[in-house]
């Protein structure tokens, strides 16, 4: 089905808006999938509120040029979903490492852009490993209130020892 100038200048406006407000984007060919893979799929990224859409590549090359992403346009072969996330920039490559190898679908990681870098796919599935943003922030929480607590603990020891030898003294005299 081709589209009419008017819609295609519609659908290139429309990724180019997306593309400024996400933080990042992941170029992932999913030719092999079946229709069934392909809903499931949608249906986990819609939940984490992401978008798991795919474009032509000749509209896609015409938004990524005109935002300045000028590096994807050597990945646009072949058959394309964009995966693209406003909020947390782990959590898609994480969801699509996941479906790779839990559920052995046929789609493979071209590339991303991520936070204003290009990133082709072994980085991606670096990123895909890490843990997710909110354990990463209680794991620094923690290293940083871990020395705090034992430097409290050690500044009441000499108190501590303090009140328990004015009580031995104490219950000596009494008895």
């Amino acid at each position: 089905m081709t589209l009419s100038i008017e819609k295609k200048r519609e659908k290139i406006a429309e990724l180019i808006e997306k593309l400024k407000n996400s933080k990042g984007v992941i170029l992932t060919e999913y030719q092999g999938l079946n229709v069934f893979q392909m809903s499931k799929l949608r249906e986990g990224f819609k939940e984490k509120k992401i978008v798991f859409k795919v474009i032509k590549n000749t509209l896609m090359e015409k938004a990524c040029q005109e935002v300045g992403i000028k590096e994807l346009s050597s990945d646009l072969v072949g058959c394309i979903a964009v995966v693209l996330s406003t909020e947390d920039v782990i959590e898609p490559a994480r969801l699509l490492k996941e479906y790779i190898e839990k559920d052995k679908i046929g789609l493979k990681i071209k590339s991303g852009y991520i936070e204003g870098r290009y990133v082709n796919a072994e980085k991606i599935k670096e990123i895909a490993s890490l843990p997710a943003r909110d354990v990463l922030i209680a794991k620094v929480i923690g290293s940083v209130q871990s020395p705090l607590y034992r430097l409290n603990f050690v500044l009441q020891s000499p108190i501590r020892d303090l009140v328990f030898t004015l009580k031995a003294i104490q219950d000596k005299k009494e008895s």
